[in-house]
């Protein structure tokens, strides 16, 4: 069999439910840019959900997966960078979009590759297996040193583990149905526990900035609903840094469009600059309120592994 070009990689589902059951296996979730990574002889693209190949922003992840002895595979996985012993993805933004990235950078920033799953193997498609099966296949298929990892999960004890992810400052827990095939978009065969709430949203808009800011004051965010309108989600002006400020702000600026791209929503209408709904943010909070507008949002970094058209709002 001829290994395919592309495969779209399996998204978890939000739940509030929290169980323990052997039938299921509880993994860390990862703050970090979901890449898929195709080995073909000497052929090796890392590749993000957006089907951007970034081997020359991850070389030293590259050049890992082109020496491994197994020459025809396609895994599943999560690049991240950490801060301690937690994944993040605020860190990881100085590598995103970088290519050839210095020494320096490397040093200052490394990254690993956690890997999870399995899609091909030595010309076979596995999606078909349960995941079990898939797991038992990936183990020995590589070696798992340096920055490539492999992603460890339990059998038992899900609510506890929860808890015990939680008060480690993790981001929560991804738990699969250990006899489910790999299934493309999202399946409830795959669900998130998270500790905290975040997503992704549409950036559409810019406030002014007021006092010694500089770049911008907040920027205006939304998610798509069912019938593909664009509603407002309220302003984030907190989490960015004197330098994400004057990038963004100068990105913004070639984006400016006369009137909002939002559909739905209580808009402001002073200091205001809108914005074609072309780039994506993630974004931690405390709480949905009930006029349906975030309470205490932070920016946690761009996005550029998710189309803003597939971005909606996470229910669980």
């Amino acid at each position: 069999m001829t290994q395919p070009s592309w495969l779209e990689p399996e998204l978890a589902t939000l739940t509030n439910d929290r169980f323990s059951d052997p039938a299921w296996l509880y993994e860390r979730k990862f703050d970090g840019e979901r890449c898929l990574a195709y080995r073909s002889g000497d052929r090796m693209r890392l590749m993000t959900r957006n089907q951007k190949v970034v081997n020359d922003t991850y070389p030293e992840l590259a050049a890992e997966l082109q020496a491994q002895d197994c020459a025809d595979f396609i895994i599943d996985g999560e690049v991240v960078a950490f801060a301690g012993a937690e994944t993040s993805f605020s860190l990881l933004q100085q590598r995103l979009g970088v290519r050839h990235p210095s020494e320096a950078l490397r040093a200052d920033v490394p990254v690993f590759y956690y890997v999870f799953d399995v899609l091909w193997a030595d010309d076979h498609d596995l999606r078909q297996l349960p995941l079990d099966r898939r797991k038992q296949v990936l183990r020995p298929l590589l070696s798992f040193d340096g920055p490539i990892r492999y992603t460890t999960h339990r059998r038992q004890d899900g609510e506890a583990y929860f808890a015990e992810a939680c008060a480690k400052g993790w981001e929560g827990l991804v738990v699969k149905r250990g006899d489910s095939p790999y299934r493309p978009g999202r399946s409830r065969d795959w669900l998130k526990f998270k500790c905290q709430a975040n997503q992704e949203f549409v950036i559409a808009g810019f406030t002014d900035p007021k006092g010694s800011r500089t770049g911008f004051g907040a920027l205006l965010i939304g998610y798509y609903d069912s019938a593909g309108k664009l509603v407002y989600a309220g302003k984030v002006g907190t989490g960015f840094d004197d330098a994400t400020l004057t990038a963004l702000a100068q990105t913004l600026r070639g984006l400016e469009r006369p009137r909002p791209a939002f559909d739905r929503g209580n808009l402001p209408r002073t200091g205001v600059h809108w914005v074609e709904p072309r780039l994506v943010g993630q974004v931690g909070f405390s709480e949905w309120t009930s006029a349906g507008q975030l309470r205490h949002p932070r920016f946690e970094g761009l996005r550029r592994d998710k189309d803003p058209a597939a971005v909606v709002r996470e229910t669980p």
